[in-house]
């Protein structure tokens, strides 16, 4: 199956579980169980599911063929090239293509001037103004690719203006690019460009991500340190008949072989082997020199042959425009997007399928202690109600007289809970602040002020070492608040339990300690910038600025990541509380309620307790719909259509 009809598919899952989210959602609210907390894990598990992208980044040297390959494997429906892909130099700029039904099909751009200011990639992000704007007409495949061509527009300045843009170094003369007749140089007119188009697999999540060769990549540390390390593929293009360069080489070191994904989340492709088609060789002379550059590529690069693939992103594209069935096949494009569809696709459908079977199994939790608590103050006012068979009068007044004395006693247990709340609010502030953007900018002040020191930067390294050690100190330190809130929760929820029979149960605490990871991800991928061979660019006091706030802006996503899962875990603990806080209540309303229509009627008793016992079975039925319900959620990612409302509605 292709990549297309494996996103196709992905896509149809993600809105069943959408409908199915919200058929529940519905239920619950009909039913009286959509709590504070229970809400909060439905909009949670919604907006995972909703904004859940899958970025492929593709990256190369110039002249490689990747917007080529992009235009095979996404565009070739358009019947032509959308992206710029002529001879020499095409992308010059990092151009993230993707989908957002807030803005209109267009294309934004983002002047390279913008390197000389402070803000980061993600803050330019927030300042639309700022990007020149293209309208895009979808319907309109020339007027797109014209529109699109613009990411290959290049600006000619003085080598002092290269230099502050960072494209030009003294220092390294051979990376430089080359020196005009008229004394200028070449350089990208844009520094970013974002293209949002309702294409179907943009529209469902996918977002392609086309990176410009070796010397623009180097000069925006924020692609290599944020954008590239999060894509979930990176497919690496090479040429067919040259193999691994020297420079395909330094990218693949520099910039990619520190990602963090795992291997199989990496492909690298040999395109253009069409230049190798020869009349003079036979096709199993043909075979076995392709077979020899992905054995040899894949040595080079520490890689399995498997993942190293041969193909002719030209031909696939032809192919496909002419539904040329036999060079669609020796193009061997197929099969590229073969290993995009089952490797990426597979893997990323059992990440969200194990984030999506976490909070739909905390969800049922909560939920179903909710029923739990009705089910069980039925059960105690039948068996309440039993006992009144053939009493007198005076029995039952007394009895009225107990439950109004037992609601006035839990009443007054309102300063008990309130100081459950208090010491746990008081240990969640501790948190937050351990967890704040303001302590997460002091414990970086020394390695920001360690990479704007003029010159070369000596003891930058150890800078950052000391850096990253304290902010996993800070997350062990958070993990350890966590431990001791969740021990004061498991503690009062025990004592809350057992004096006042609710059935309270802590969430579970969130994992603060695991965020370790995405640091140490974070530290590899700057790593590269502080060896020997870049320690002339990182001298320059604009280079430095920009890997500064390129390492902030990723540490402030793990940051406010790890915040939002606190914020959810106390919400629920505080959600749970208010409930059975409410359905007592409840519960001696319905009481005090029984016993006095029973004072009134003579056959009030038997009349109420049938009422109960209905209502137990109603209970019954409203769990086993919960557990359908929360079962077709949590099944694995179904290919038949969602059902219909009617299906879930009862």
């Amino acid at each position: 199956m292709s990549f297309n009809q494996e996103f196709d598919e992905h896509g149809a899952w993600r809105k069943q579980f959408a409908l199915r989210l919200k058929l529940l959602s519905e239920w619950l609210s009909d039913h009286d169980l959509l709590e504070a907390g229970v809400r909060e894990r439905l909009d949670q598990l919604h907006a995972q599911v909703k904004n859940d992208k899958i970025t492929v980044a593709f990256v190369a040297e110039f002249s490689r063929g990747k917007s080529e390959l992009i235009n095979a494997v996404f565009f070739a429906g358009y019947g032509r090239r959308i992206m710029p892909a002529s001879a020499g130099r095409t992308t010059m700029c990092p151009t993230e293509l993707g989908y957002d039904a807030e803005v209109p099909p267009c294309l934004r751009l983002l002047p390279i001037e913008t390197r000389l200011q402070p803000q980061s990639l993600m803050d330019w992000r927030n300042a639309p103004d700022k990007w020149e704007r293209v309208n895009l007409d979808v319907n309109d495949p020339q007027q797109l690719a014209r529109a699109i061509q613009k990411v290959a527009e290049v600006r000619r300045v003085t080598p002092a203006e290269a230099t502050s843009l960072g494209f030009w170094d003294e220092e390294t003369p051979d990376d430089n690019p080359p020196l005009g007749s008229d004394g200028l140089i070449e350089v990208p007119k844009w520094r970013h460009a974002l293209i949002n188009m309702a294409h179907p697999l943009l529209k469902q999540g996918l977002v392609i991500l086309d990176t410009p060769g070796l010397n623009a990549i180097g000069a925006e540390p924020e692609l290599t340190v944020s954008l590239l390390p999060q894509a979930h593929a990176v497919v690496f293009i090479l040429a067919a008949d040259t193999g691994v360069t020297k420079s395909d080489l330094t990218i693949w070191r520099q910039h990619l072989a520190t990602l963090g994904q795992g291997q199989e989340a990496r492909l690298v492709v040999l395109n253009k082997i069409d230049t190798m088609w020869d009349a003079l060789s036979s096709p199993e002379q043909v075979q076995l020199q392709i077979a020899s550059q992905r054995t040899d590529s894949a040595d080079i690069l520490g890689l399995s042959p498997l993942q190293v693939l041969a193909v002719s992103a030209q031909k696939g594209l032809l192919a496909k425009v002419n539904r040329d069935d036999l060079l669609l096949k020796a193009s061997n494009l197929m099969e590229l997007e073969t290993a995009l569809g089952q490797g990426l696709l597979g893997q990323r459908r059992k990440i969200l399928g194990a984030a999506v079977a976490n909070g739909m199994q905390a969800l049922r939790q909560e939920t179903g202690r909710l029923v739990h608590t009705r089910a069980r103050d039925l059960v105690e006012q039948i068996q309440e109600l039993e006992g009144l068979r053939g009493k007198n009068a005076g029995t039952i007044k007394q009895m009225r007289l107990r439950i109004e004395q037992e609601q006035a006693d839990f009443d007054a247990s309102g300063a008990k809970i309130q100081a459950v709340r208090s010491v746990h609010l008081r240990l969640l502030k501790d948190l937050f602040a351990m967890l704040s953007t303001t302590h997460l900018k002091d414990a970086v002040t020394g390695l920001a002020r360690a990479l704007k020191q003029p010159g070369i930067k000596l003891g930058v390294r150890r800078a950052y070492g000391q850096t990253f050690e304290r902010l996993g100190a800070d997350l062990a330190h958070a993990d350890r608040l966590a431990g001791e809130i969740q021990s004061m929760l498991e503690g009062s929820f025990k004592n809350l339990n057992a004096e006042y029979g609710f059935s309270l149960q802590p969430p579970t605490p969130p994992k603060l300690a695991e965020y370790g990871k995405d640091l140490a991800l974070i530290e590899k991928s700057h790593l590269q910038y502080l060896s020997l061979g870049n320690a002339l660019r990182l001298a320059q006091p604009e280079f430095a600025e920009r890997l500064a706030r390129a390492l902030m802006s990723r540490l402030r996503v793990v940051f406010e990541t790890a915040v939002n899962e606190v914020e959810l875990w106390n919400k629920s603990a505080a959600a749970q509380l208010d409930a059975q806080l409410r359905e007592r209540r409840r519960n001696f309303g319905r009481r005090i309620e029984a016993v006095s229509r029973i004072q009134q009627a003579a056959g009030g008793l038997d009349e109420r307790i049938r009422e109960l016992q209905s209502q137990q079975a109603q209970l019954h039925l409203m769990d086993a719909k919960l557990s359908e319900l929360t079962d077709q959620l949590l099944a694995a990612p179904q290919r038949e259509p969602a059902p219909g409302a009617e299906a879930v509605a009862a």
